[in-house]
């Protein structure tokens, strides 16, 4: 048993008396006294004169005393080296003071050209061009052998290169990485601030905290994971924000983009890895395989360390989810120590979706980690209510098990209030991993031993991506393939076929380090439906489904011992050929992603080429092409060769076949975003441009100015939340103007998009001339919850909502069927599939506009009763009394992967609708089919109505 006996506090020393004692009355050595305890003692030695001005500053600019830990109330000095204050003229967290990213990287290259104890590394540029900069910070010992420490912790990656006889030796060779990530989310404005200071006490420390921490553990910075939105932000900030006196008077806090792409989706792209931010959290992770990853966030009260309420994922080792408990109540008991209020756990988040960036390190093995502590989205102090804010059933100032020391119902808080319980909490994780290092590395080494024994025992034992030759898109195959490989993920390719496959087929063995991540991208996913609490993303991520591409798992041990599997070393790429002979080209279509983006290439390099799509099936020697292929005309051998081997699309030369067809003719392609929301459009945008797609971007001035119709063919909406109120007026007016542009005062305005004042919105004028678009044979294109808005300004009068009482649909693979066979939407699909799906408003028409439904939620067809006979109606003409025409599906394989609660509401529901509108028609999707990058499979859906926006076909 441990007992307290005291604890003083005399400026940075602290005096604890400590008394351990076992069951047996032993005395139990004071150097096994239980790690949680080493927070508390930060400190306690301190080697260095201290700061008398950082010392005055900081009890400044905390508003209370019980929110100044003393393991940061002070800050060791150095002739040498400088000091944030001594950089920037502030401390870190003084009031209205924010850095732009350029700025806080200048502080750390001033480190690292005065110690040879920090080392500032790039990770390459952002979209915006910006620098990603990674820090690394130990004791000059360790930092001379650096790419050793790297290298001893690739091999304890992988257990097989460790056999468990040495491990004890490798162990006494690695030290374990701790990774710290500011800045992810860009109105979380204080860990970029904090990290400096962090930085400079572990570069200056003499203590034996911090002497503890840079001699055992490697310390990784990203001082600002996404620069971009940081430099943006911080405009937003010293321009319209900073002398706000209410944060809660409804003032954008925020500026309009983050990232050129993603706003806060840029912790959700950790499956996808398109961003650079992404990729650069990836690369770091594979360089120097972290034992922790700690993602430093802040939107509640007053410090959240992350656990979650569960379900926890399924394919995380125990190990790991024990880990988290570990390190959360190893930080909890130390600041609880230190007298900090509202320090908490376990409420709030879940622990199931594998996608966020510092997931990388769960998946892999490592500890993945994040704080949220209490931001004010800027340096302002402000009086905030906490008395509204509830998780799990109980108000943040309840106390309870996991929160034992609750902070006040209202609330002073200070940037520096801040900074201090951020740094305070990831110094007691740095000081518990520095004298636990040889625990948590041998876990770490456990978590590859137990996947690969996993592998070994679990069905399924492997994973077979069937070959190209066997894929409807094949270059969504080997997208897949790829991205496997990208997430470490060993991959081998059949040279050889027999009766258990094919050559060129791609084999995932279970039984390697990272077998765990294999079942948890390929699995499909069971969301527990009877969980206590709602989820905090997406339920469902199976990246054969979300991909479009068959994939099938092996149950047979014989898989281990195939012939003929030779393990990929580089990425791989599908391409197809022509055959046949004749004076015209044409192409199965099967929904293949890439014909889009080679019609706009062959348009600008062969002008004279003409493609069409087939209204019906037809045959060409012994081959059938179904509803929807696409017949080349005027295309040179040359061009049909070049289509086929760059966008995998296989070309047969043949006689013109004899069949109702209609000319693809690319169009001209607007995406419209508004300004009070553009994260999913930021992904429409990306999906494009990575597509090769052209498009030009449209808002509410645009709208307004008219003439939509002599610019453009269609226009696209992407999904946006907000009510018919926002979509009509937008951002409050009362705030404008609030000019986005790049000028002297705020450089980085005006990117990726630009506007004189985004406040207002395209007003009923604005939606009149979106009217006149339509009317005049224009298209347009709504996803997911602008469908809401383009039935609710009446352009598409014929949808109305549809109430789903119950109903509740997080994000999950599900199925769908076509309900208008003919409808070039569909093209390539076959007659059931499926389809992503998260929470969001269902629409319907009129039974008399039944035709308009075009595809639906659900693989049955809910049919109408017989309602007997009919007055009127001759006996003999009337149907058989007493029979049902089709009895109501239940439709009980509805949900492929994740979880669905009361899916009768939404069974036989539209998915999608081909509403005609004058001349011109609304296509209107009530999911998202371009959801984050992540849903490939779906892609091709907009594409269709892209290229068969002039098609009249009912």
């Amino acid at each position: 048993m441990l007992a307290v006996n005291s604890i003083s506090w005399s400026g940075t020393e602290a005096s604890i008396g400590l008394e351990t004692t076992s069951r047996q009355g032993a005395k139990t050595p004071r150097r096994q006294v239980t790690a949680v305890l080493f927070g508390v003692l930060a400190f306690a030695t301190p080697a260095h004169s201290q700061d008398t001005s950082f010392a005055r500053l900081v009890r400044a600019y905390t508003t209370d005393s019980r929110f100044l830990p003393a393991s940061v109330a002070t800050l060791p000095t150095s002739a040498m080296i400088p000091s944030p204050q001594e950089h920037f003229g502030t401390i870190a967290g003084a009031p209205d003071v924010e850095h732009h990213a350029a700025e806080l990287y200048g502080y750390y290259r001033a480190l690292a050209a005065a110690t040879p104890r920090v080392r500032v590394m790039s990770l390459g540029p952002t979209e915006g061009g910006r620098d990603l900069v990674l820090v690394a910070i130990a004791d000059s010992a360790t930092m001379q052998h650096l790419d050793a420490y790297r290298a001893t912790l690739a091999r304890l990656a992988d257990p097989r290169t460790v056999p468990a006889e040495s491990l004890d030796a490798v162990l006494g060779r690695a030290k374990p990485i701790y990774y710290l990530m500011g800045g992810l989310h860009s109105t979380e404005m204080g860990s970029p601030e904090m990290l400096t200071e962090l930085a400079y006490r572990l570069a200056v420390g003499a203590d034996s905290t911090t002497r503890a921490i840079t001699s055992n553990v490697i310390t990784l910075i990203n001082p600002v994971a996404e620069p971009d939105g940081r430099d943006r932000q911080v405009d937003w900030y010293n321009r319209y924000t900073k002398n706000r006196a209410d944060i809660e008077d409804g003032f954008p806090l925020s500026a309009p983009y983050w990232g050129d792409y993603a706003r806060h989706d840029d912790n959700r792209d950790g499956l996808q890895m398109a961003l650079k931010l992404t990729q650069a959290i990836s690369r770091t992770y594979y360089d120097w395989h972290p034992t922790v990853m700690h993602d430093l966030h802040e939107s509640i009260a007053l410090l959240y360390v992350s656990t979650g309420t569960g379900p926890y994922n399924p394919h995380n080792d125990p190990i790991a989810i024990s880990e988290w408990q570990l390190l959360a109540n190893n930080d909890i008991t130390a600041l609880d120590a230190q007298g900090l209020p509202g320090v908490w756990t376990w409420a709030f988040f879940d622990g199931w979706w594998p996608g966020y960036g510092a997931w990388v390190a769960n998946n892999h093995n490592s500890i993945g980690r994040f704080y949220e502590t209490f931001g004010n989205a800027g340096a302002g102090t402000y009086v905030r209510d906490l008395s509204g804010e509830a998780y799990a059933g109980d108000s943040v100032t309840s106390r309870q098990w996991y929160r034992p020391a609750p902070p006040t119902r209202k609330v002073r808080w200070s940037a520096r209030d801040n900074v201090n319980y951020m740094e305070a909490g990831v110094l007691a994780s740095l000081t518990f991993t520095a004298h636990n290092a040889a625990q948590l590395l041998r876990e770490f080494w456990q978590k590859g031993v137990n996947s690969i024994a996993r592998g070994r025992s679990e069905k399924p034992y492997a994973y077979v991506i069937p070959g190209f030759a066997h894929q409807r898109d094949p270059r969504r195959a080997a997208y897949l393939v790829n991205q496997l490989e990208r997430q470490g993920i060993e991959i081998r390719k059949r040279t050889t076929g027999d009766s258990s496959g094919s050559a060129g087929d791609f084999v995932i063995l279970r039984d390697q380090p990272y077998g765990d991540l294999v079942a948890n991208l390929l699995a499909r996913t069971a969301y527990p439906a009877s969980a206590k609490y709602p989820p905090y993303d997406d339920v469902a991520w199976t990246l054969g489904d979300l991909y479009g591409v068959s994939v099938s798992g092996v149950n047979d041990t014989a898989v281990f011992h195939w012939s003929g599997l030779e393990l990929l070393k580089d990425t791989v790429a599908a391409t197809a050929q022509v055959t046949g002979s004749g004076s015209v080209f044409v192409m199965a279509y099967r929904a293949q992603g890439e014909l889009l983006p080679a019609l706009y290439a062959l348009r600008a390099e062969q002008p004279g080429a003409h493609a069409y799509a087939a209204e019906s099936s037809f045959t060409v020697g012994k081959d059938t092409f179904p509803l929807g292929s696409v017949i080349w005309e005027g295309l040179s051998a040359n061009a049909a060769s070049k289509l086929a081997a760059d966008y995998a699309l296989p070309l047969v030369a043949a006689a013109a076949p004899s069949v109702p067809r209609h000319e693809l003719r690319t169009p001209r392609v607007a995406i419209y975003h508004t300004w009070f929301d553009t994260q999913d459009e930021g992904w429409s945008r990306y999906t494009f441009e990575h597509a090769h797609i052209p498009y030009t971007p449209i808002d509410k001035d645009d709208l307004k100015r008219g003439r939509l119709r002599e610019r453009f063919d269609v226009i696209l909406v992407p999904n946006a939340r907000g009510g018919v109120p926002e979509w009509i007026h937008g951002v409050d007016s009362k705030w404008g103007p609030l000019p986005y542009e790049k000028t002297a005062q705020s450089p980085a305005f005006g990117a990726p998009e630009a506007s004189p004042d985004i406040t207002g919105g395209p007003g009923f004028e604005g939606l009149g001339e979106l009217q006149k678009f339509v009317d005049a044979g224009g298209e347009i294109v709504t996803l997911a919850s602008s469908t809401s808005m383009i039935s609710g300004t009446g352009i598409a009068a014929a949808l109305s909502p549809h109430g789903a009482g119950g109903l509740f649909h997080p994000g999950s693979v599900v199925r769908a069927r076509i309900r208008h066979a003919a409808s070039p939407i569909l093209y390539g699909y076959p007659s059931q599939f499926t389809i992503f799906r998260g929470n969001g408003p269902l629409l319907e028409v009129d039974r008399r506009d039944s035709a308009m439904l075009v595809l639906q939620y659900g693989a049955g067809i809910k049919g109408e009763k017989d309602e007997g006979p009919m007055l009127g109606m001759p006996e003999t003409a009337k149907a058989p009394a007493a029979k049902e025409k089709e009895k109501p599906s239940t439709d009980s394989a509805y949900v492929v992967s994740g979880m669905v609660r009361n899916e009768n509401e939404i069974l036989g529901q539209g998915a999608i609708f081909d509403v005609p509108v004058g001349k011109g028609r609304v296509i209107a999707f009530t999911f998202d089919a371009l959801h984050r990058y992540l849903n490939h499979h779906e892609f091709p859906l907009v594409w269709n109505a892209l290229l068969n926006w002039d098609a009249r076909i009912r």
